[in-house]
Order: C-alpha cells, then structure tokens, then sequence
C-alpha cells in the first residue's frame, strides 16, 4: 500500500513566497509493521551481510544494568498485544554483560528503493544502520555504526545474526518494518540563522496570530509546515530540542549533509496533520481521525533519547569519511 501525506493545512509559499527559494525535498519512510525481507530496505528486519563476515560488535565498556529484557520474550509479548516482563540480569561473567555485545540492526536502505539516498563511498548503493543496546559512561551514551556497501558484491547472505542475550529496555529491539518511501515538500527549521532573520519574524508573528485566534489546536510553520516526523531521507533537521547547530566533518571540515532521521514516533500531538491519508477515518477530523493504533504511531517501537530524533550526517565531500550523529 502506498502512503500520502494530506496537504498541509495552508499553502507555506502563499504565506511565506520567500521560502520557495529554501525548498527542499525528503522521502519520507512511513515504517508500518510486517515481513521484509533480506534484501528489502526496511527498518529492523533481517540485515543483508555477508555469512564469511563477522557481525559487527561493540569491544567497550557498558553501564552495569540491574534488569532487562530477553528478546524473544519481547517478540511474543508484542505479538500478545502485553508489555513484557523484566528479568534479573546476569551475573558479570555472563556473555554480553561485560563482554563483546553483539550491534542491533536497526535499518537497511537500498538506494533504489528510496529516492533521494545519497551515494555512499565507491558508489555504495546498500547502507546500514546499527546501535550497541548497552549504554556507555556515566552520561549513558550510545554508540551508532553505519555501514555502506555494494549490494550486488555481497554474495552468500548469513542466515541469521547474533544478539544480546539481554536488552536493558523494550525499545533497543525494533519491530521488522516494512517501508512505503514518499517524497515530500520541506522547509527549513526557523530558528537563529537557518533562516534569513526578517523571515523567521514573520514566521514567528503568524504563528502567535494563530494561536491567538485559534488555540492551541492552531497550524503551526514548524509542526504543519516544515519537516514531517518519523523516518526520512534527506531534507532538513529538526531541532526541537538543541536547536540549530552547525555540523562539520570531523576529517577535512566540511559542512556535512543529513542522510537521514531515525524518529521514534510518526506523529505527536502537534504533527498529526502529517499522517497519511490511508492511516485515517475520512468520516472524522484532526487527531480522532488516525486509525490504526500504536502500529501507525510507534511502529518501529524505538527510542532515541528522550523521545528526539536521531539524525546521522555525512560527509559530501567523502562519504567515506566518519559519520556524525546528533539527537535532537
């Protein structure tokens, strides 16, 4: 099934007509549980890697952890439609305690499935996306890994993957997820100077004219207007909570360039005009009308931070050199 993302409450160019120069384009991912396959782009099905290849492991050392989660029983319990149950972890010679973790899979995207994907290094068309499930340091940081390949030159696919005997929290395993890309329309974040400063004041003044009129129920240029949540390719950042940063290469200084955003949720309540038009009840209006429960709002069931996007930029100049990754 394809997804269509409505129109937007009010054309943002008819407002705004200098915006239509800051016009850019995502593909947004729209993840929907379901059974993707090997060498389907997707979010947390089974990833394309080679079987004469180590998977990848995270070597450092991870926050002791009291209690979590087996992974297997997450799967059943989300099948029953029942939050799981913790369980004592294991003593510190228990393997994936201390030890070597395995990474979670958490995406692969064929850059013919989705448009806009930028080439990586060599031409590599396949990336992939993965995250140790143990916290690091006394800031509880997480470590990212984004790999890039030639599909057509990986030949004999492993069958299966390792993971963690245990995961310290429901959300560090996805649900397979299969994808609908669509593209869209976006703008940038109006804060500081990501914007020239007279229109961000304009911006700035309709929106509190909205509010004054309408309520809190009122279009809003950053959550109706600009950037979609949830999973995308390309386009702008969202900054809700740093606000806007500048990210340059850690190797040669260049600006680097978003390849993509991991989102949590496919919608809150001040993005909901953004669900697609197959995900709602023609018959109803506003937020009553998405249907489809937490498979449409949280269909990935996972977390970035405290609910903010991950975004993972890279470098135009080489993407060959390492990534960036931001929460936000």
């Amino acid at each position: 099934m394809t997804r269509t993302t409505p129109a937007r409450p009010v054309s943002v160019e008819v407002l705004f007509p200098d915006l239509a120069a800051h016009r850019g384009r995502t593909t947004r991912l729209h993840p929907r549980p379901g059974r993707p396959g090997v060498r389907d782009s997707h979010v947390g099905g089974p990833m394309l890697w080679p079987d004469s290849e180590p998977w990848p492991v995270c070597h450092e050392t991870h926050q002791p952890e009291t209690e979590g989660y087996v992974p297997d029983e997450i799967r059943s319990a989300r099948a029953a439609g029942v939050r799981p149950s913790t369980r004592t972890w294991p003593g510190a010679a228990t393997p994936g305690a201390n030890g070597p973790v395995p990474l979670v899979g958490l995406a692969q995207f064929f850059r013919q499935d989705i448009p806009g994907l930028a080439p990586g290094p060599g031409d590599a068309d396949l990336v992939q996306l993965f995250r140790c499930p143990m916290t690091h340091g006394s800031y509880l940081e997480r470590r990212y890994h984004l790999r890039w390949r030639r599909a057509g030159e990986i030949g004999r696919a492993a069958r299966t993957s390792p993971e963690a005997p245990m995961l310290r929290w429901e959300e560090e395993l996805p649900e397979p997820c299969v994808l609908h890309p669509e593209e869209v329309d976006t703008y940038p974040w109006a804060e500081d100077d990501t914007l020239p400063a007279p229109l961000i004041a304009r911006i700035d003044a309709w929106e509190d004219a909205q509010v004054a009129a309408h309520g809190a129920d009122a279009p809003t240029y950053q959550g109706d207007l600009s950037i979609p949540p949830g999973w995308r390719v390309g386009g702008f950042p969202s900054w809700a909570s740093t606000g806007p940063m500048d990210i340059d290469c850690g190797s040669c200084r260049t600006p680097m360039r978003l390849l993509l955003t991991a989102g949590g949720d496919e919608m809150d309540t001040g993005s909901h005009s953004w669900m697609p038009l197959e995900d709602r009840n023609p018959s109803l209006r506003g937020l009553a009308s998405i249907q489809g429960g937490r498979s449409v709002a949280e269909p990935t069931r996972l977390r970035f931070g405290r609910d903010r996007d991950l975004h993972v930029f890279t470098c135009p100049a080489d993407p060959g050199h390492p990534a960036r990754w931001v929460l936000s």
